[in-house]
């Protein structure tokens, strides 16, 4: 096994937990539908937290060539599923919280934390290519990662 096939295994892991966080929640929302009070915004981010949690999957292929790797290298790769993971535990209410019907009530109480997380989120990620890669990724990737910033930075506050 390479070292790359080797430290992928603890990515997809951390990934896939991420992804039953996300799934597991919307089953749970499923089985109480008729005492569930819905609210769009908070259902949106657990299909963008999907498409972004196999997103990364799909990027950390591009990965595979890589060949310095060291403990601080691996850790700050490993920072983006973490965070994926933190953003997926906040996103949906957990059965026995005070919130758990009322996704509104719970989508206020966690924005702040679930914000600063996103925003994290996009700086791991630039920071990684900084390091991995001595320089920023191309200009395009960079235009959005910037325009996201700006979508969640005021929500931080």
């Amino acid at each position: 096994m390479d070292q790359f096939s080797y430290l992928t295994v603890l990515i997809s892991i951390i990934l896939g937990l991420g992804i039953t966080q996300l799934l597991s929640g919307l089953g749970r929302l499923l089985q109480a539908r008729r005492n569930v009070r819905l609210y769009w915004p908070a259902l949106a981010w657990v299909g963008i937290l999907l498409v972004v949690h196999v997103q990364t999957w799909w990027a950390m292929f591009g990965l595979r060539s890589f060949q310095n790797w060291t403990f601080v290298s691996f850790l700050l790769v490993l920072l983006q599923p973490i965070v994926l993971y933190l953003l997926s535990a906040l996103v949906l209410p957990d059965p026995g919280s005070e919130t758990a019907l009322n996704l509104r009530d719970h989508y206020f109480a966690h924005a702040r934390w679930f914000f600063i997380l996103a925003v994290s989120l996009l700086a791991v990620s630039l920071l990684r290519d900084l390091v991995l890669a001595g320089s920023l990724p191309n200009t395009l990737n960079v235009i959005a990662h910037g325009m996201f910033f700006a979508l969640h930075a005021p929500n931080t506050t």
